[in-house]
């Protein structure tokens, strides 16, 4: 009678399959960590979004050129607060320049806070008509 080697078993040995499984977890690990990574940046995107479009509506409301005055207005939109400062700017201008110009610039800072947290700050110029002496 023949002894059958024990070399010819099919099939993987303990150690094969905890390798195996080891590098399953890092490739899966790696993987969970990419999702994440984009769901993040997509939240991000759509905060960033959200207050994008609530400033485009805060500006669009402000008063014509002719009525801005300068101060300070505030509110809500959206679940979005939100606070509007105008006020006269200050241009340098050379002593001898003559002050001809027809409009005078006011700065126009428009703060806006989400319910999540994320904030911005918008700065812009508005030129309003110089009023009659």
């Amino acid at each position: 009678m023949s002894r059958k080697s024990c070399s010819n078993a099919a099939g993987f040995t303990l150690i094969e399959a905890l390798v195996a499984l080891a590098i399953v977890a890092a490739v899966l690990g790696s993987i969970g960590t990419v999702i994440a990574t984009t769901v993040k940046g997509t939240r991000s995107i759509e905060q960033r979004l959200a207050l994008d479009g609530t400033a485009e509506q805060v500006i669009a409301a402000l008063p014509a050129r002719g009525l801005l005055t300068p101060g300070r207005q505030a509110g809500a939109l959206a679940g979005h607060r939100w606070r509007v400062d105008v006020a006269p700017m200050n241009v340098a201008v050379a002593n001898d320049a003559p002050q001809t110009g027809r409009f005078v610039p006011l700065a126009v800072t428009l703060r806006l806070q989400s319910p999540e947290g994320p904030a911005m700050q918008l700065t812009t110029v508005r030129l309003v008509p110089k009023p009659a002496p």
